[in-house]
């Protein structure tokens, strides 16, 4: 009684080690894709990210083999057009604000849908717990006022549209293989690609950047988001979001080593808070 119902039989510790391996790539991607942003800027980066991973789904799992229903096709718009723009967030977001403070602030799409989903006293701690990290994230103090206002809000769209992201994610995570992903990603670049052109132009064609486009393609999108649909064929949604939950960690760990982007003790403090409050969330 009271035990989700959305997922399907496997095996829950190899979703479990998919999904922090697709945070690894994810992260370790993001990075890489950072030091691209002065060279075709953000929109182009996302392009990038986005066009090629849409292509490499498109070429692994041949998704017009099984034509989509018309529920379906809603479902996948809505969800590839939400990971187009949660991609262009982020990145935004990187561009002003450290990996670690960002991916923080997004993290509170999911812990909204975990608490949700659940009724336990348990999750009122993690509420406050959360509350009290993004509290002293928000350049809103005398100490934190190296955070941009506005990186911390686009850091805030990029969590509404992960939250989403989870609830379309495990409403065609049913379909056969990575359909779901190479449909999803294909919608994403017919979003995000026109917006990349117009504001990148030919500099896109550059050999040396479409080669590291292509690697941050498959470490940010083309890698995690297929271990991630996997992952919710097994987890349910309030389990998947307690494995997201050491998002913000990993990338704050991965713009120190990458970019040497150091952060105060009371960032960290933050972060450990709001790690703490996704994970109680999902405890049974």
């Amino acid at each position: 009684m009271g035990q989700e119902k959305d997922h399907a039989p496997g095996n829950p510790w190899l979703a479990g080690l998919a999904l922090l391996c697709s945070q690894l790539s994810l992260n370790v991607g993001a990075a890489i894709a950072k030091h691209l942003f002065p060279k075709v800027g953000v929109e182009g980066v996302t392009a990038y990210r986005v066009g090629i991973s849409a292509l490499v789904m498109l070429l692994m799992f041949r998704p017009w083999r099984t034509p989509l229903t018309w529920k379906q096709t809603a479902n996948v718009a809505i969800y590839g057009s939400v990971i187009g723009l949660m991609n262009l967030l982020i990145y935004r977001a990187f561009s002003r604000i450290p990996m670690g403070v960002a991916v923080a602030i997004e993290v509170a799409g999911p812990l909204t849908v975990a608490v949700l989903a659940s009724h336990r006293p348990r999750d009122v701690v993690a509420v406050c717990l959360a509350v009290a990290g993004l509290y002293f994230l928000l350049p809103i103090h005398g100490h934190v006022d190296q955070l941009d206002p506005l990186g911390v809000a686009y850091a805030a769209g990029a969590a509404v549209c992960w939250a989403l992201y989870i609830v379309y994610g495990k409403r065609v995570s049913a379909m056969s293989g990575g359909q779901s992903v190479a449909w999803g990603m294909l919608a994403a670049s017919v979003f995000i690609l026109p917006i990349g052109v117009w504001h990148a132009g030919e500099v896109l064609l550059t050999p040396s950047f479409l080669l590291v486009g292509a690697a941050i393609a498959v470490m940010s999108s083309a890698l995690p988001y297929t271990l991630e649909m996997l992952s919710m064929r097994t987890l349910s949604s309030r389990t998947f979001s307690m494995f997201s939950s050491a998002a913000p960690a990993l990338s704050a760990l991965a713009g120190m080593v990458v970019l040497g982007e150091h952060l105060t003790l009371t960032q960290w403090l933050a972060i450990g808070s709001i790690v703490l409050a996704s994970a109680l969330t999902s405890l049974r």
